[in-house]
This record gives C-alpha cells, structure tokens and sequence, in this order.
C-alpha cells in the first residue's frame, strides 16, 4: 500500500461503468515517499493510537501508572545495593542512586520504545487488513505513548536528586533536545524492527535478549571513565552512551562532550534514515504477510 493515492478512471474495464472509479494504492519509492501533508491530516489518528497505547499497558493493574515509577526506581535501588555498596563500582563523584537513575531514566524509555514498537504492526494486524492510514503512524504511537512513562519517572528523579541536595543549573533545559534526539534513535530503530518482525516473528523472541546486551554496552550502570582509552572510540560508536552521558552533564550542571555527543547525534540521524527506508520499502506487503 502507498501513501500516494491517486483516482484513475476505468473506462477500459469493462466491469466498471463509466461514472466509478478505482482507487490504486501504489507502494511507496524510498524516503521521498512519505508525504509529510497525510501524516499531519492523520494527526488525530496518530492520538488516538498514542491515547489507547497509553490506556492498554496500564488496563487492569492494581498500580497503574505508578508501574512507570517503579520500574527505574526499583532497577535503581537494586543496581545501588550491588554495584554501589558490594562492588564499589564509581559514580563519578555522585551519590550513585542519582547516578544509576540518571542512566536508567533514558534507557527504558529507550527499550520501552524498542519493545512496544517491535511488535506494534503484529499487534495491529486486524487494523492493517482492513483500512488505508499511514502504517508509520503505528510504530510512531509507540514512541509517544513512552514519553509519558518518562514525564512521570522524570519528576521522580528530580525529588531523588533534592533528597541528596543536588541542584539543578540552567543547563537542565538542554534534557529536551536530549529526549528529542532519543526518540528519533528509538524511532529509527523501532520502525525497522516492527517491518522486520512482520516477516520473522523471530524477531520478538530474540528483542529483549538484544536489549539486555545493549544494556550492558552502554554507561547505563557504570560510569563511561572505567573503559580503557583504546576501547573509547568504540565504545562512542554507541549512541546510547553519548546521549546517556549527556544526561548526566546536563541535569548535573557539568560540560558534556561535545565530541561524544555529536557522534551519538550521526548516529542517531543515520539510524533514523536507516530505519524509515527499510520500513517504507516492506511496507507494501505489511497486510500480507502480518
């Protein structure tokens, strides 16, 4: 199917009278393709999707949306007592809670986009057979729908950091072009593992494993100063750690690196233009093979 929808009448077919018309859906022909226009006459759709992703994960929990607080909170308080109190692993000078929390924050919003947008299209398959919209709009609710979970943790982290009397600077309004460039990476990602699960449902099954090992190749629970300087570069190749770093400067009031940063943003645009062009090159055969 295509986001380019074009009338042609059909008087040479013979089945159809002279006053029908057949709607041809043509698939889409690289990133030129997407039609910015349709997907902001969708834009009640696309809240529609991101409103019912919020209201399903937490349907029928006893917490609800406290289950957005408990998760990094809980993961904070257990990375606390074996990694800070047993194995003393350094915080860069911070009271290591504030430290971990400030990992954890961005990276499960992260693999929160990861995990719901992976299987979001199989999710939907009944959606997909039955009714043209633009198929991005699915994949896109996911990351939206994330950042609520977000907000929330986030207000946590700013009372955990006034209970160590930490101070908030200025520079604490550069944590939005911060999300702004995660959920791009995320989106990137998250759209070309939602086609790609369409056609290997291996996919599903093999997510959260892929996602624990990015966990622990990315500062989430270390600090970045531990790797040896011959691995540095290797190690910046990483988005997350970039981003995650930057997290930490900004919300502390210190310099981030530049150089870090940067690499983490190409990559992050890289991955986004990756991610958008293999998911609109599948996305003909979607209500296919879903």
């Amino acid at each position: 199917m295509s986001q380019h929808p074009e009338l042609a009448t059909t008087t040479s077919n013979a089945e159809l009278t002279e006053d029908e018309y057949l709607l041809v859906l043509e698939p889409p022909q690289g990133l030129t393709s997407l039609d910015w226009r349709e997907l902001w006459h969708y834009r009640d759709l696309l809240y529609f999707l991101t409103w019912r992703e919020v209201t399903v994960r937490y349907k029928q929990t006893v917490l609800g949306v406290l289950w957005a607080i408990l998760q990094p909170f809980l993961s904070m308080v257990v990375f606390t007592i074996f990694l800070g109190n047993l194995a003393k692993v350094p915080s860069d000078g911070v009271p290591y809670p504030v430290f971990s929390y400030l990992g954890l924050l961005p990276w499960t919003y992260f693999a929160g986009v990861l995990s719901r947008s992976g299987g979001s299209l199989v999710a939907n398959a009944n959606l997909l057979a039955k009714v043209y919209f633009p198929r991005v709009l699915i994949p896109l609710s996911a990351t939206l729908a994330a950042l609520v979970d977000f907000a929330i943790a986030f207000v946590v982290l700013l009372g955990i950091m006034y209970w160590y009397g930490l101070a908030l600077t200025w520079t604490v309004f550069l944590i939005l072009p911060l999300v702004v460039l995660t959920a791009l990476l995320a989106t990137g990602v998250g759209l070309w593992l939602a086609a790609l699960n369409t056609y290997y449902r291996d996919v599903q099954y093999a997510l959260p494993f892929c996602i624990q090992l990015w966990m622990f190749a990315t500062p989430v629970v270390y600090p970045a100063s531990i790797v040896p300087q011959s691995w540095q570069w290797l190690f910046a190749l990483n988005p997350m750690t970039g981003f995650i770093e930057a997290y930490r400067a900004v919300m502390l009031g210190r310099p981030v690196d530049g150089f870090t940063l940067a690499v983490a943003t190409a990559v992050a645009v890289l991955c986004s233009i990756f991610g958008l062009r293999q998911f609109t090159r599948m996305e003909r055969d979607f209500a296919d093979v879903v």
